[in-house]
């Protein structure tokens, strides 16, 4: 029992820890997350052939470099991102998330959101605050997807890659993540 004990004990440390941390992840400044949210898509695209051709064929290009996500029993992340028309920064976004279930842990992570379409990219913009799994179909593209996708499969409104996963936490996934515009 004793041995249970330090282990949650540990855990639930290790995720103070993180969200005290996590003002880092949403302090950057304009030109940090200019700088970091190109490097990271350049290293989703050289890792990742099907990223590269989302991007190829996308309208624009969200993405969040640094996530921080933590939790024990109550969890959350945070991060921020910033959106690449044509590869130039064009408006900047935070991602924020709640949960409750059975998890523990802390983990940073990036993801990447490609709008394929006019009709996802002006949802965007026109919602007071973008809520995964609201609005648009998205698909969350895994190492299965991503060897499928061709030119012409390209079929969704918006297609979400996760990349740099760092760190232990019991699940992945964007469900319940909402994105707000935010001035920088």
């Amino acid at each position: 029992m004793t041995r249970i004990r330090v282990f949650w004990s540990v855990l639930l440390l290790a995720a103070t820890v993180a969200l005290m941390s996590a003002p880092d992840a949403v302090a950057a400044s304009r030109q940090e997350l200019n700088r970091d949210g190109i490097r990271a898509l350049q290293s989703l695209y050289g890792r990742n052939p099907a990223a590269r051709r989302l991007g190829e064929k996308a309208r624009a290009v969200l993405v969040f470099p640094n996530i921080v996500k933590a939790g024990f029993l109550f969890g959350g992340q945070i991060g921020e991102g910033v959106l690449l028309k044509g590869g130039k920064p064009a408006a900047y976004y935070n991602s924020v998330a709640a949960s409750y279930g059975l998890q523990a842990g802390v983990q940073t992570f990036g993801y990447a959101l490609f709008f394929m379409d006019d009709g996802a990219l002006k949802y965007l913009d026109s919602s007071a605050g973008f809520e995964l799994g609201v609005g648009p179909s998205i698909v969350v593209v895994d190492a299965g997807v991503a060897k499928s996708i061709t030119s012409t499969t390209i079929t969704q409104d918006v297609y979400a890659l996760i990349f740099s996963q760092k760190g232990l936490m019991a699940g992945m996934g964007l469900q319940g993540s909402k994105i707000t515009r935010i001035s920088k």
